[in-house]
């Protein structure tokens, strides 16, 4: 076997964080004045004479600045780097708002950000701000542990602000979490509906968490303008989060909604995607009441046109409304949203299926060539609502409780290909298929502070419920077509006329989970040390049906999965952890091919070692982690054709990632990770010791911003992406070679007629990489099911702020 070497992407990665850093020195000439600011002078008036002759939007409370004086200034300076020194030694900093203008604040206070981040609905707590830039937030939800700060999570965690959604131009939450994170792979776009790798394992939309609570995220995909922020744990959660309705084992997303802030907002947003997609986003938001204890906020997007793909069309409308009450001691909100999404020739993965006589991957087109048949389409629709409230039983001790309530489902006509032969010869599966179903989650909790001698607990009680019930009609025109790669050539739309004249359901569906959990921070030595001990107890309870709506499977199994983390902080800068933490997922059920068809097997466990470090230096900050992540896999013996767990896939991997300034107006946001995901038991020993399919060993990303100081308001933005090469199956006799690609971007913000005016443009894939993404799910054969990776695509947009 060929050994794999990390130094070329290694250097290709420090070329790339180079030309990052190096940014500033190509992109600008310094843009000095001279000031000679003579000491005693009004402190409030000299910073407003530097911003208004520089052209930099600053308002501030003049309390703030009363009775305070300015410092003896003189010489050639850049007018952010006199502000800067006028405010050393005062108690105040800059704060660059959402709209680009700046304000003071104390610098007790603990928002250290460029932005406002409101409290959510999980804890209401105060969150501590955002790094530098304000991509990312310094801390987040943990689940069942509440708000915690970065520095005070044993575990590997981000949270994405709005301001980063709105600067990317995300349309998807795949979009999010994949830009920078080393840990997340998005081997699709646009496809049936959204998946993605963390740390080596699959996960989809299905999985989200909306507000904390379980299956309440949209259908099929995620939208990121309902979104306040988008926050990714990396690593199994069943302790904090209970198990997952789709399995996911190795990192949760949850999407927190959007809160009315304390100043009125009225936002409108117009957005452009090559080819032809046109988009409207209306954002507005405000608090009422004597303490400002009401708020309302209101989202509403609709985007319809043409995507890069050649003949594809989408169509997305959302509407969310976010309801929010803050009392002296309870704090209740609402959400309600509704989303509808079509798309006109839609791909359903790509090549799906590679056959045995398979030598040689087809040569990669460019991504706008569609690998679907004009006849296909989705529809999927979700309506959605999301209670969650809170009481302060007493100083220390809080009760809170949450339910949610889904109805959607949807609607396709889609294909599936099998690639046959080296000559690019392609067999196509027709699939008519719908869903009609329902989602019920709830959860309540109590959480409280408490101290026994020289030990303080954290501690949580917590027990939660998901139930969905579904429907399904389908059917499948098996040869539906053959053609070739080369010329796809679908022909027609299979014949619907039984299937429309049936509309008896084919097949039903119901689960319901059930799980309590409980879990104690221990605290020592005035919080530098912090153990984490905890417990969650699931019941699984899972039953299928025939068109006839006899039973076809079911089980009732439960499991206990313990927890523990330990956290040192070293310093006010440093912190050490370590944690042991596992995954549940549903058991498998047998094939029909298989001789104990309709068998149901035990839950899996996933189990998670992780040992790291986190790295705060105010400006810039640094996660280090080593982590081994174990799962079993099931598969039907060739041999005596019974299905059982009889496999197991080992994820070792290695990440760093950074966010912040390392350079005055120089922000990034990347990492890079190295990753062995590997099958360690399988029947008869096959593959064994092998990469699994379609997990890339090496990611490598950064995303880089410059504010040009002789330009106020203007950011220039670049981004690299280098992903390692992918095993097209399990036993290495295919793979799809590496590839990096190259974002370059720029955000103008300005005044227009007295209103803040945010222009932005962006081109991903600048040199219109053409490459294979690889496996969408990461099963054995299926290397090829992600597709053709995006083409150079452009993406405008423009924000007014009323």
């Amino acid at each position: 076997m060929k050994r794999f070497s990390c130094l070329p992407v290694a250097r290709q990665f420090a070329c790339a964080l180079s030309l990052a850093l190096a940014l500033p020195v190509v992109a600008e000439v310094a843009d000095t004045r001279h000031y000679d600011i003579p000491a005693g002078d009004p402190l409030g008036r000299q910073l407003s004479r530097v911003a208004t002759e520089a052209g930099l939007p600053l308002s501030f409370d003049p309390s703030l600045t009363q009775g305070l004086t300015s410092p003896a200034l003189s010489g050639e300076l850049a007018p952010r780097e006199v502000l800067g020194r006028l405010l050393q030694g005062s108690g105040l900093m800059l704060v660059e708002k959402p709209d680009g203008s700046f304000t003071l604040a104390r610098r007790d206070v603990s928002v250290l950000m460029p932005l406002e981040v409101s409290a959510d609905a999980i804890g209401w707590d105060a969150m501590p701000g955002a790094y530098a830039g304000g991509q990312v937030a310094r801390g987040g939800s943990v689940g069942i542990l509440g708000q915690k700060d970065v520095m005070e999570t044993p575990f590997s965690t981000i949270s994405y602000t709005e301001q980063r959604l709105q600067d990317l131009q995300a349309q998807d939450i795949g979009a999010v979490i994949g830009a920078t994170d080393p840990s997340v792979y998005v081997p699709s776009k646009r496809n049936l509906f959204e998946t993605y790798f963390v740390r080596g394992f699959s996960s989809s939309a299905d999985d989200m968490t909306f507000n904390g609570l379980v299956g309440m995220a949209p259908n099929l995909r995620g939208v990121t303008e309902v979104a306040e922020r988008v926050e990714l744990l990396k690593g199994p959660s069943a302790l904090l989060n209970g198990m997952l309705p789709g399995g996911s084992v190795a990192g949760s997303v949850n999407i927190v909604p959007k809160r009315a802030g304390k100043e009125p907002l009225a936002r409108i947003t117009t957005s452009y995607e090559s080819d032809s997609l046109w988009g409207g986003h209306v954002d507005l938001g405000q608090r009422f009441g004597d303490n400002q204890q009401w708020g309302v906020r209101f989202n509403g997007v609709y985007r319809d046109g043409d995507t890069p793909v050649d003949g594809q069309q989408h169509r997305m409308q959302l509407a969310s409304l976010g309801l929010d009450w803050r009392g002296e001691n309870a704090r209740v909100s609402v959400d309600l949203y509704s989303q509808q999404e079509d798309m006109d020739r839609i791909n359903y993965f790509g090549i799906f299926a590679v056959a045995d006589g398979v030598t040689r991957v087809p040569t990669p087109k460019h991504g706008d060539y569609s690998l679907a048949p004009d006849w296909a389409y989705t529809s999927n629709e979700s309506d959605t609502v999301v209670l969650r409230g809170e009481y302060d039983l007493t100083d220390t001790v809080t009760a809170y409780a949450a339910w949610g309530h889904k109805d959607g489902g949807y609607d396709a006509l889609v294909d599936r290909s099998m690639l046959l032969n080296d000559a690019g010869d392609i067999s196509t599966l027709a699939a008519r298929s719908a869903r009609d179903g329902t989602v019920k989650s709830a959860e309540v909790g109590v959480r409280g502070d408490l101290t026994t001698g020289w030990v303080r607990h954290a501690w949580s009680l917590s027990a939660n419920q998901f139930e969905s019930d579904s429907s399904f009609r389908d059917a499948y025109f098996f040869d539906h077509v053959q053609t070739n790669y080369y010329d796809l050539d679908f022909g027609v739309a299979p014949d619907l006329t039984d299937y429309n004249q049936s509309p008896a359901d084919t097949s039903a569906s119901g689960s319901k989970l059930r799980s309590i959990a409980i879990a104690d921070t221990l605290s020592f030595a005035d919080n530098r040390y912090q153990l984490t001990l905890g417990a969650r107890r699931q019941n699984v309870q899972s039953d299928n049906y025939g068109a006839d709506g006899a039973s076809t499977a079911e089980y009732d199994a439960s499991r206990t999965s313990p927890s523990a983390a330990l956290l040192v902080r070293v310093s006010d800068a440093l912190s050490l952890y370590a944690n042991y933490i596992e995954g549940l997922s549903q058991g498998a059920t047998a094939p029909v091919a298989a001789a104990n068809a309709g068998e149901v097997l035990e839950p899996y466990q996933t189990k998670q070692y992780e040992i790291g470090a986190k790295w705060d230096l105010g400006a810039f900050a640094h996660t280090l982690s080593l982590f081994q992540i174990k799962k079993p896999n099931a598969y039907t013996d060739p041999d005596t054709l019974v299905f059982g767990t009889y496999g197991e896939q080992r994820n070792r991997g290695l990440e760093w990632s950074f966010v912040g300034e390392p350079l005055p107006r120089t922000r990034l946001l990347g990492g890079a990770s190295y990753t062995e995901a590997e099958v360690t038991r399988s029947l008869n020993g096959a593959n064994e010791g092998n990469q699994v399919t379609g997990v890339p060993k090496v990611l490598a990303k950064v995303g880089a911003e410059y504010d040009l100081a002789r330009v106020p308001g203007l950011t220039l933005t670049a981004g690299v992406v280098h992903t390692g090469n992918r095993y097209v199956n399990n036993s290495h006799r295919l793979a799809v070679p590496d590839y990096t690609t190259f974002d370059v971007g720029a955000r103008y913000v300005t005044r227009l007629l007295a209103k803040s005016l945010t222009l932005r443009v962006r081109v991903q894939n600048v040199t219109n990489e053409a490459y294979w993404l690889g496996s969408w799910n990461g099963g054995d054969g299926s290397g090829l099911s992600g597709g053709l990776g995006a083409p150079r695509t452009f993406l405008m947009s423009a924000t007014v702020d009323f």
